[in-house]
């Protein structure tokens, strides 16, 4: 079974903004995978399925980014995997707009969404797959920057991301890591 998990902050006001990518890829991947959204736990709202003969838990923690690691403890618990078997999709600055990376493990990189899960699993050592949101125009305008919503040139980048990001999903359900890695970064 693979868990794969969108970092963002639930509610309107946070829908479509830079900060939320990893809701809108989860999004994405429940319609072109026909895997619906359609259960609202405490702790997350998710879908479970089969796609490319791999059972498929998509999910969006309930929890703000901060405190993403609450919903994805109870993710694990609730299917009774490890931390290996999951793949997080979230934002990052530190990466041009629309380019992805994958890695086995690592560090939060000052992410606090991924701070909060290495807390909540005790571990370092879970897939995620960073997408590029670029910096802020003005130094210190962090919050500001995640928090906006994409301009109308940057949308089609986001949107082949997004793209890129469902292909490197369903070649993780066929692949291993590394392979996916090689062909995604």
């Amino acid at each position: 079974m693979r868990i794969i998990v969108g970092l963002g902050n639930p509610g309107e006001r946070y829908a479509g903004t830079r900060h939320n990518i990893g809701f809108r890829c989860i999004d994405a991947m429940a319609r072109t995978w026909g895997i619906p959204l359609s259960q609202r736990r405490a702790k997350a709202v998710l879908g479970m399925g089969r796609h490319l003969n791999q059972d498929v838990v998509l999910a969006k923690p309930r929890t703000f980014m901060n405190n993403s690691g609450e919903g994805v403890r109870y993710l694990l618990t609730r299917f009774s995997v490890q931390p290996s078997d999951l793949l997080v999709v979230y934002d990052e600055m530190a990466l041009p707009m629309g380019r992805l990376r994958l890695r086995a493990a690592g560090s939060d990189a000052g992410h606090r969404g991924i701070q909060s899960i290495i807390a909540a699993l005790n571990t370092r050592d879970f897939p995620r797959m960073r997408i590029g949101i670029g910096r802020p125009a003005q130094v210190g305008g962090n919050v500001t920057h995640v928090l906006d919503r994409f301009s109308p040139e940057e949308e089609p980048v986001i949107a082949e991301a997004v793209e890129q990001v469902i292909l490197a999903g369903e070649c993780l359900l066929e692949e291993n890591i590394d392979r996916v890695m090689n062909r995604f970064n």
